[in-house]
């Protein structure tokens, strides 16, 4: 009965035998030259210079509604489209629904100023 996962067992055995491996090759080969630069934190090139908690301006969350709104309309169009014969007149007007909703939020991002740049 348990013969079936004896394969899968070798395979986890072996993967974790050969992640450990390089993680001690690594650390036995690897020059250890610690120094001011590499220790810094790193702030897209840049020292940072302010507090990690400031506040961030409202335009970065619109823009990350924008992305998510545009997301969700292709990763639930292409499978609709695909399907749009099957599930017919009811599917369309779900479609129509949905794509509203997400138009009422494009508007919204439009009308707060996030598809403008400064």
């Amino acid at each position: 009965m348990l013969e079936g996962y004896i394969p899968i067992l070798i395979f986890f055995g072996v993967a974790a035998l050969f992640s450990l491996g390089l993680l001690v090759v690594g650390q036995v080969l690897a020059p250890n030259r610690p120094d001011a630069a590499k220790l810094d934190a790193y702030e897209c090139g840049f020292a940072p210079f302010e507090d990690a908690r400031m506040k961030f301006d409202i335009r970065y969350y619109l823009v990350a509604i924008l992305f998510i709104i545009f997301d969700l309309e292709i990763a639930f169009l292409f499978p609709w489209a695909v399907a749009l014969e099957d599930i017919g007149g009811f599917g369309l007007a779900a479609m129509a629904i949905f794509l509203g909703v997400l138009v009422i939020g494009f508007i919204y991002e439009w009308k707060k100023g996030a598809l403008e740049w400064e």
